[in-house]
């Protein structure tokens, strides 16, 4: 059975996963695709339906995202948020001009509830607007069914087609009834809204059956949430014909190479091989102190130990990787692969050199739906729930120089720090949060003794996506016992700061 899809068309708006993941949340499986994609490929793709996002340019510019026309003839419904309102109405010859009152924030709208789209809502809504232009001619054929103060034409609909625009963003929550008007528009376009986590799992398992003809599949498993899903999930298709390969960088938080090979040890019927590599790494990162050559050192060293245990595995055609939905969106997106904030450690690079079939069963999904998967494969919520953890591990939480020393002061820190946050049920209200260990000594007093140890800084950040990322607003007398332990049970610590930097301008991350 086919499955149905919402095809996403971006447009440039910062909240068009947003849309994707609330089509998806609706139990329908929805794909990003930039303005610009063929029309060909749209065929191919088969969308039962068509959502044009919004945008920051303006429909009268120069520079204007125009996707192609020929989507208006594929006889299937289309919803324009925003820009894409806008952009209907200019192909059907309306008129959008510059407003002269910008509107952006909450606002009223009044909506005409007796129309399909709007099923169920209440005659007056609160809703987010965020636009410069504004509909001031509405198209020919085309009704307005909701308006607001500062939009005559707050939203439209074709008189003869399943064709419709919002002036606002129903995909944000600050439209508290969004989700309704989404849910309508996936009614009118006549989807069954079927598709769950239950349903991956089940399709996945068979078309990585079908796409693995031979030989074993070769997994670097780390502990973290995606390559747990993966290795759960292969394990559900494939069983012992799984290889997955743990490498103990020294890098990891405190206790983790023991943790991991204990949660793995008895899960499924594939097998683990655990590669003590400390050394090797360690080695690798002697005299550097660049974050990005430390990443380029780490990338470096992982494929070379990773690339020796493939070879003792004679039967090894795949080779499996836990990218994610957004990791796609990126290599795609609006704009191209955006600029290098930093590079990312994987086992990118192998396959051209290994010669092996890339096998990304989780490449559909956000991390959200990641950890719905892995509860329905019975991974414990000790793996699905924990926080981001970098590829590099601890060393890009150390700027300057690694060294086995401070890595070890690090790992003490961090221990006690996500100690604290679990016994205080703080952990799970934060999305991210670690210590960094500062290149800096301070003076400081310990008893009667002068001291000169290193600083530390805590980290805690609330985010959805790590897109963005605020800090976490802890409790002071939290903070003020962490910080306590920190200096009176860590030998090399006298001095413990707080982060309450936002993302952007800074990233979540120190390196």
């Amino acid at each position: 059975m086919e499955k149905e899809v919402v095809l996403i068309l971006d447009l440039g708006s910062q909240y068009t996963q947003l849309i994707a993941k609330s089509i998806r949340r609706l139990g329908v499986y929805s794909e990003i695709l930039p303005y610009n994609v063929s029309i060909e490929k749209i065929t191919e793709l088969n969308p039962g339906a068509i959502i044009l996002s919004g945008s920051p340019f303006s429909v009268n510019g120069s520079d204007a995202p125009f996707p192609d026309r020929a989507i208006l003839e594929q006889g299937i419904p289309i919803l324009g948020i925003c820009y894409g309102m806008q952009l209907l109405s200019f192909w059907f010859d309306g008129v959008v001009s510059r407003s002269t009152r910008k509107e952006y924030g909450k606002s009223l709208l009044n909506a005409d509830v007796h129309n399909p789209l709007f099923q169920g809502l209440n005659e007056v809504e609160t809703v987010w607007m965020s636009h410069g232009d504004s509909l001031s001619q509405l198209p020919e054929h085309f009704k307005a069914i909701a308006q607001s103060d500062n939009s005559p034409y707050a939203a439209i609909h074709h008189k003869e087609r399943p064709v419709y625009g919002l002036q606002f963003h129903p995909e944000v929550t600050h439209t508290p009834n969004g989700m309704k008007i989404l849910a309508n528009f996936l009614r009118i376009s006549g989807f069954s809204c079927d598709w769950s986590a239950s349903s991956f799992v089940q399709s996945s398992i068979e078309e990585i059956r079908n796409m693995i003809e031979g030989g074993k599949v070769l997994l670097a498993l780390s502990g973290g949430v995606d390559s747990s899903v993966t290795a759960a999930l292969l394990d559900r298709a494939i069983g012992d014909r799984l290889i997955a390969v743990f490498v103990d960088t020294g890098l990891l938080r405190k206790n983790e190479a023991e943790e991991v090979q204990q949660a793995f040890r008895d899960y499924g019927s594939f097998e683990l091989i655990t590669i003590d590599a400390r050394d090797d790494f360690f080695r690798a990162l002697e005299g550097i102190s660049d974050p990005e050559e430390k990443r380029k050192a780490i990338g470096k060293t992982f494929i070379e130990v990773f690339e020796r245990e493939a070879e003792k595995h004679q039967d090894i055609n795949y080779l499996a990787q836990g990218t994610l939905y957004p990791d796609v969106i990126e290599s795609v997106s609006f704009k191209g692969p955006s600029a290098t904030i930093k590079s990312h450690h994987n086992v990118g690079g192998l396959p051209e050199k290994m010669k092996l079939k890339i096998i990304e069963p989780l490449k559909e999904l956000f991390k959200d739906e990641v950890r719905v998967v892995g509860k329905e494969l019975g991974l414990p919520d000790h793996i699905l729930q924990r926080h981001p953890f970098p590829g590099p591990g601890l060393a890009v939480r150390i700027p300057g120089e690694v060294s086995p020393d401070k890595v070890r002061i690090l790992q003490e820190i961090d221990a006690i720090y996500i100690e604290e946050l679990r016994e205080n049920d703080l952990y799970h209200k934060v999305w991210q949060a670690f210590v960094v260990l500062l290149p800096v000594r301070s003076v400081g007093v310990m008893g009667d003794e002068r001291t000169y140890d290193y600083a530390c800084s805590l980290r805690a950040v609330c985010s959805d996506d790590g897109m963005t990322a605020d800090w976490a607003e802890l409790p002071v007398p939290f903070l003020r016992r962490v910080a306590n332990r920190i200096i009176n049970e860590v030998t090399g610590v006298n001095r413990v700061l707080y982060d309450i930097s936002s993302k952007p301008p800074a990233t979540i991350e120190w390196e």
